[in-house]
């Protein structure tokens, strides 16, 4: 049995590539996990996982034996005794049949990303798409912050352009306070689509430009703004309620 013990390595640095830049997973389409409990995630939700280093053989899987020190090495994770593995990102649903997207404009931190799509997950949405500087949702820190979700759900990272492109007519609304702006608990029923920004600026005149209204939730008046990854909740929420039964 061989077991890796070189940096320099082939696998070893296609590893370390994937754990530190975005091009290469976006070139690859695949992008890292770390951890036994991420692997038997990532397996239950039938994601295509195309390799594995791990300390001892793993059945059932494509496999590599790796010296401890390279799995330290490769793993996003401090002091991990592996698994450490690599997945291939999901497919998109053809634009015909999406009925429920959450869009993120701006939204930097990697655990408001991860955990809108760990919400998005839950609620049944067709697509979460990050415009602007989002955090990469599969930079390792969201993936971690998905709790596996992200083996589940589909996203997508594009540009205005791209935006257009993908909703393809479906009505989009932005999270906005402004005037005019609707309750959200009267958000149309799907197929819709919600725009939420970042908490200091919020979306861009070039977002709420593309949406057919804006919509607000209701807070008490001393609060100013809700989490990014809160409000893209209630928002989900909403779509989701608006189409039960």
């Amino acid at each position: 049995m061989e077991i890796i013990r070189s940096r320099h390595n082939e696998l070893v640095k296609k590893f370390i590539a994937l754990g530190s830049d975005g091009k290469a997973r976006q070139e690859a389409e695949e992008f890292l996990c770390a951890g036994q409990t991420m692997l038997d995630e990532a397996m239950a939700s039938g994601a295509e996982v195309t390799c594995v280093l791990a300390a001892e053989e793993l059945p059932g899987l494509p496999c590599r034996v790796a010296a401890p020190e390279i799995l330290k090495a490769v793993s996003p994770l401090q002091n991990s005794p592996g698994p450490v593995f690599t997945v291939r990102t999901r497919p998109l649903l053809p634009a015909e049949k999406l009925r429920r997207v959450i869009v993120l404009e701006n939204v930097q931190d990697p655990g408001n990303v991860g955990t809108v799509l760990r919400t998005a997950d839950a609620f049944g949405m067709d697509l979460v798409v990050l415009c602007g500087a989002c955090a990469d949702p599969y930079n390792p820190k969201t993936v971690r912050a998905t709790m596996g979700a992200i083996f589940r759900q589909s996203v997508i990272k594009t540009d205005m352009t791209g935006l257009g492109a993908i909703l393809r007519g479906l009505p989009l609304y932005g999270a906005a306070l402004r005037p005019g702006a609707m309750d959200i608990r009267t958000l149309p029923p799907a197929p819709v689509a919600v725009a939420v920004g970042n908490e200091g600026k919020g979306l861009t005149e070039e977002l709420l430009a593309m949406c057919a209204g804006t919509v607000l939730i209701p807070m008490e008046p001393r609060a100013e703004s809700l989490n990014a990854g809160v409000a893209a909740a209630v928002a989900m929420w909403e779509m989701v309620r608006g189409t039960a039964g």
